[in-house]
């Protein structure tokens, strides 16, 4: 049984109060992308998990891996059998791209198949929780406007305005690594009220009069790869350039497809990952 994970960026990032439980909350729309992992799991006889991942090198050990934890979840929940799983790595980690999360997600919807458990959207948003602030989104990997620590979705306004087909998305990830708490330290948490039928209702030229990612500033001043990886795009015809989540990866939206595309050769030949994409792609 095999199935693909996505990635995610962020459309906006705004950080605003600090809650009662420690963490900040956010606002954001996550949107997919067509850059995938590949996750195939088989039962096999005896107990417990069987994990090989091959592709990019997974940094930690095994048991660490959120794969490795939503098996331990459902095993604990559902008393499912032994199962052997193979994540092949494509998405770049430390990226921003929610590449770990969907992972653990797409374990959920793979275990659910094999042992018919016949999960509830409900269930399995609960369960997907339980692994990260972003799994629960990629339980359907579907734009989403996202609110708290990144557990809330909703539809995001105007999400069917024919104002997104012909949008063209390039992402780019300079291969730099950035942590969480390097990232918080550079961010200024703002409350703020935000309209976001602005992205649906305007276009992409004018989103950088409201639409940031908070996180941007800080880490693109830290980090000369993300800064030119901002600027490439910038300077390849996009209408709108942002950093994804924490970092590092980034991308730019334009109006063009052959502009996007010659993006992602000209971040390819710097000896960067990159890939172009129809925005409406995952509509």
């Amino acid at each position: 049984m095999i199935a693909f994970s996505h990635a995610k960026i962020n459309l906006g990032l705004f950080v605003m109060n600090k809650r009662p439980d420690g963490f900040h909350a956010l606002e954001s729309v996550f949107w997919p992308v067509d850059w995938t992992d590949v996750l195939e799991v088989h039962a096999k006889p005896s107990p417990g998990l069987e994990l090989k991942i091959t592709g990019l090198e997974v940094p930690g050990n095994l048991e660490s891996n959120l794969i490795a934890k939503a098996y331990e979840l459902m095993a604990r929940e559902f008393n499912i059998g032994g199962v052997t799983a193979h994540l092949h790595k494509i998405i770049p980690m430390g990226a921003g791209l929610g590449g770990g999360s969907s992972n653990a997600t797409c374990m959920i919807r793979l275990l659910d198949q094999l042992f018919s458990l016949n999960l509830t959207d409900e269930a399995a948003l609960q369960l997907a929780a339980q692994l990260g602030s972003d799994c629960p989104f990629f339980w359907k990997s579907a734009p989403a406007l996202v609110t708290g620590r990144g557990e809330h979705l909703a539809p995001v306004p105007g999400i069917q305005s024919e104002s997104w087909n012909n949008m063209h998305l390039t992402v780019i990830h300079p291969g730099v690594h950035v942590s969480t708490s390097e990232a918080f330290a550079g961010c200024e948490p703002k409350m703020r009220t935000l309209d976001w039928t602005k992205l649906s209702d305007h276009p992409p030229k004018s989103w950088s009069q409201w639409l940031q990612n908070d996180f941007e500033a800080g880490v693109r001043a830290l980090h000369l790869p993300i800064h030119s990886a901002l600027e490439l795009l910038q300077n390849s015809g996009a209408d709108y350039v942002q950093m994804t989540g924490t970092g590092s990866a980034a991308f730019g939206v334009f109006a063009r497809e052959s502009e996007a595309t010659a993006a992602a050769r000209a971040a390819i030949e710097q000896g960067w990952a990159s890939r172009s994409f129809a925005m409406n792609a995952c509509l």
